[in-house]
């Protein structure tokens, strides 16, 4: 009944899009986020924490990420604009990114491997960001975190916005 089509980022190959066949009838609509079998994780991973974040319009959280955690990541209210970013040194791809629109309508989610780190703006009024994360020891918390400015120059990331992001300390 529920199938989730896996395609890849056409710039940065290792990462992943899952895209669901959502169940539509009179009550609304039900979709699988992830499951058993879908090739998401490669083998002997399993998801270990799931995480949110709720902003409103124009908040810009990110670049993060580290060397060990698989992130799968989902817009569960709202519309985010996800971006991508291959931050391993030794990859043909360094520094090159792609971005996603993810949105509770069209039920995208996108799985991020290690190595690579991701930041997204809210474009709706509010926006509800959901992460599952994978890793193989402890959780890699903000003090051992990858962090790469939002407008870092050699990325040249085209944020949709007009307005100034609101970003937190960390992220300035």
């Amino acid at each position: 009944m529920f199938k989730i089509k896996v395609t890849e980022s056409k710039v940065l190959p290792e990462v992943k899009l899952a895209q669901p066949k959502p169940f539509h009838d009179y009550r609304g609509e039900m979709w699988t986020f992830w499951e058993d079998g879908c090739d998401l994780l490669p083998p002997r991973h399993k998801f270990k924490i799931s995480k949110f974040t709720r902003s409103r319009k124009n908040v810009l959280r990110g670049l993060h990420g580290d060397e060990e955690t698989w992130k799968h990541v989902s817009c569960v209210w709202g519309e985010i604009y996800l971006v991508v970013v291959d931050n391993r040194p030794h990859s043909v791809n360094y520094l090159k990114w792609d971005s996603f629109t993810v949105t509770d309508r069209n039920h995208l989610s996108v799985l991020i491997p290690p190595g690579f780190v991701n930041g997204h703006i809210c474009l709706s009024e509010e926006c509800l960001f959901h992460y599952a994360q994978s890793y193989p020891t402890t959780y890699v918390d903000v003090e051992r975190q990858d962090v790469l400015k939002w407008n870092d120059v050699r990325l040249d990331i085209d944020w949709p916005t007009g307005v100034k992001p609101i970003l937190s300390e960390r992220d300035r």
